[in-house]
């Protein structure tokens, strides 16, 4: 099941620059990017305060969240697209799931599940250079 996921989200990765799953055009399933910041948690985002981005729909919690997001959108975005930053690290795509997040030197990264971000975490620097590695080469495509 696992090796379907990286295998089918790779190839919505080579059209997709934001992940945003299937279904929807939600970028990090609804969930609020700012509260990551600003209240150390996934906070769902309402449809009431939406912005479109990249090409995907992002949802906040309020209409605060929403400003400082269209004002600095590079900022909040999760790295990646919001796909996991582990799976990007080893040149494969595989969503990144709104409950398992870091914020690392100022930015925002997702993982698949927490096993995946409990190995991410052990070597954040490390995962990070080959992922930003794998991230540029997908850009160009």
């Amino acid at each position: 099941m696992l090796l379907f996921i990286f295998s089918s989200a790779a190839v919505q990765a080579e059209t997709e620059k934001i992940y945003t799953g299937y279904f929807n055009n939600k970028a990090v399933d609804g969930y609020d990017v700012i509260a990551y910041f600003e209240q150390a948690k996934p906070v769902e985002g309402s449809a009431k305060y939406t912005f479109e981005y990249q090409g995907a729909d992002w949802y906040f919690s309020s209409q605060s969240n929403l400003d400082k997001f269209k004002a600095n959108p590079t900022k909040y975005a999760p790295q990646y697209g919001g796909y996991c930053a582990w799976a990007m690290s080893n040149d494969k795509a595989a969503p990144g799931n709104p409950p398992f997040w870091t914020i690392y030197k100022e930015k925002l990264y997702l993982n698949y599940d927490q096993n995946v971000l409990d190995t991410w975490r052990a070597d954040k620097d490390g995962f990070i250079k080959k992922a930003d590695a794998h991230w540029a080469s997908m850009e160009k495509e």
